[in-house]
């Protein structure tokens, strides 16, 4: 088992990190529990959820990914587990969280309620990594970062993150945090992938400059990169099936992000790969997900229990120079498939 820090954490996390967010929704609690062993089991301490979850986001149904894994926590040793969660972001353009209300802010009102929360349905007190789930542009961050930095000095939170952030929205941050003497982000969990390898562009080398680890999310693009939409047939029950059918247009996007001509061109280029080396195309993306320097864990998620083992077997194979040449040449041949 490889274990690796997060930024300049105490964090010593596995290089597989237990995604939660679709516990409630289409995984039931027993589903979820038998996922969550399995991954502590194969020796996976890291487990990441949001107090939004599960997904799609839903009034009746927020929170609830958070009381099924405070569930399982209460089952195992709580100092043997690194857990991570998120405050929902704020409600400033693209999405309104249905979360207090609607009415969301990173401020320092939000950041306490939101705490207080997650802690009570997680069944713990404190989360070793809390993390901001998209930046707020309305908030100055100075104001989000010294209510966060209280949260550490209570004890309720162990270290910090941002999530669905940019190299400007880092940086700025960081620069605050460092010259007010404030607690800094330490990760940035972001989409990467195989067919989203954006991270490289700019964020990579900040990442690497300043000591601050990705945890990428979506390593096998919500599903896209196991193959299972380039069948002209695939199940009404799958992710992005259902999304397209979604009343909100904001999930019939991202739907569409995902799933389009060019993320499917170069999917069936990484089945093509995966099989010469001989291995699951979910093992192919879930190992590049976690390859770079600049990663400390990547984020995988199961709907069902066996959807797991491609995943886990990333822990022992290894992508060598050879592949990674490959792998980019299939990403100059088809730029940004999703964009």
């Amino acid at each position: 088992m490889e274990f690796r820090y997060i930024g300049k954490t105490g964090l010593r996390v596995s290089s597989i990190c237990m995604g939660t967010m679709t516990f409630g929704s289409t995984t039931n609690e027993k589903e979820a529990f038998k996922i969550l062993d399995a991954a502590y089991d194969r020796g996976i301490n890291f487990y990441d959820t949001a107090e939004l979850y599960p997904v799609t986001p839903k009034k009746e149904t927020v929170g609830i990914t958070e009381q099924i894994v405070g569930k399982w926590l209460k089952t195992k040793q709580r100092d043997s587990i690194i857990m991570a969660t998120k405050i929902a972001g704020a409600a400033s353009g693209w999405f309104v969280p249905p979360i207090r209300h609607g009415l969301t802010a990173i401020d320092s009102f939000h950041i306490k309620r939101a705490i207080e929360g997650s802690l009570k349905r997680l069944q713990t007190d404190y989360i070793d990594l809390y993390q901001m789930h998209w930046p707020d542009t309305i908030v100055p961050i100075e104001e989000s970062l010294k209510a966060f930095d209280e949260l550490i000095r209570e004890g309720k939170v162990r270290y910090i993150g941002t999530s669905n952030d940019s190299a400007y929205g880092l940086t700025k941050a960081n620069e605050i945090s460092k010259y007010k003497s404030l607690a800094r982000f330490e990760s940035i969990q972001n989409n990467f992938s195989l067919l989203n390898p954006r991270f490289h562009d700019e964020l990579a080398n900040v990442c690497r400059r300043e000591n601050i680890s990705l945890l990428p999310y979506s390593p096998i693009a919500g599903g896209v990169l196991s193959g299972k939409y380039n069948n002209n047939f695939f199940s009404d029950d799958v992710r992005f099936a259902i999304y397209l059918k979604d009343k909100n247009k904001r999930v019939q996007a991202m739907a569409n992000r995902f799933v389009n001509p060019k993320t499917l061109q170069a999917t069936s280029r990484y089945l093509e790969l995966a099989k010469e080396y001989g291995i699951s195309p979910v093992t192919l993306a879930v190992s590049y997900s976690k390859h770079f320097d600049f990663i400390a864990s990547t984020i995988i998620g199961a709907r069902v229990f066996e959807q797991l083992e491609d995943s886990f077997k990333a822990f022992d194979f290894k992508i060598s120079d050879e592949l990674l040449k490959k792998i980019e040449e299939i990403q100059k041949d088809i730029l940004y498939p999703m964009g």
